[in-house]
């Protein structure tokens, strides 16, 4: 069974129609990357999957349930949501805002919790600074920690490694995949089409609101799809650790 369905979407941002008939799946152990260019509809397919964004037309689903008719408490036991955005109000030490992630834990047990997950990400050293005084990379790692602390079966992230230098983007992704690998599933928008190849079960590409393809890595990025969706020439290449992407935009 899936953990999350969404089934013919469509919704509008003010008069802008940003998904128009997006239907795809979530099933346990899997990483889905949703790739696409500025404006596809990643970030919106992720919203509307954490019940964030009010659909039109269509339905979402976790598991069996529609996401309409779910509690928000049911659905922070069911999901965690990684948002874009970074911007965080109170400059609380990285521990506390972590912590946060587990609102059915309590005192001791939800700082412990916590700081485990700051150690996953690499990010441990800064459990007692305030996230206020730190980089936009170092305070990514500490929402990815607050998203990993809940033990939710489905897993959202929208561009967590935007921002971040090359190592610490595989270490999140390499957290996400560990993720699957305990049974949970994992959405994730991309924007890097090599890290999408590398770390992904599917590929999900949209464009204009609308799926253009869903299926393995390189089928979904196959030449056709680069060239039409992402304007690129490009071949893929089998790498040390991995397909590689060598591209130049069409002309």
């Amino acid at each position: 069974m899936s953990l999350l369905s969404l089934n013919a979407v469509r919704a509008r941002i003010g008069r802008e129609r940003v998904l128009d008939g997006v239907s795809l799946t979530v099933s346990a152990g899997e990483v889905v990357a949703l790739c696409g260019p500025n404006g596809a509809g990643k970030s919106s397919v992720i919203r509307a999957a954490a019940g964030l964004l009010a659909v039109e037309s269509g339905r979402v689903r976790l598991g069996d349930d529609d996401i309409s008719r779910l509690s928000p408490r049911q659905r922070a036991e069911r999901l965690s949501y990684l948002p874009q955005e970074r911007r965080i109000a109170w400059n609380l030490p990285a521990v506390e805002v972590s912590a946060l992630g587990a609102p059915f834990l309590a005192g001791e047990a939800a700082l412990d919790r916590a700081k485990e997950a700051l150690l996953a990400v690499g990010a441990g050293h800064l459990a007692d600074r305030g996230v206020a005084e730190m980089s936009g990379g170092e305070r990514a790692r500490v929402l990815l920690a607050r998203a990993l602390v809940v033990d939710a079966p489905l897993l959202l992230a929208d561009e967590p490694t935007a921002g971040l230098d090359p190592d610490a983007q595989r270490l999140v992704l390499e957290q996400l995949r560990a993720r699957s690998r305990a049974a949970a599933g994992v959405l994730v928008s991309l924007h890097d089409l090599t890290l999408a190849a590398a770390f992904a079960d599917r590929v999900v590409v949209l464009d204009g609101g609308r799926i253009v393809a869903d299926a393995a890595p390189l089928d979904a990025l196959a030449q056709p799809v680069l060239r039409q969706v992402f304007g690129l020439d490009g071949t893929w290449i089998e790498g040390p650790d991995g397909p590689l992407l060598a591209a130049r935009r069409v002309q």
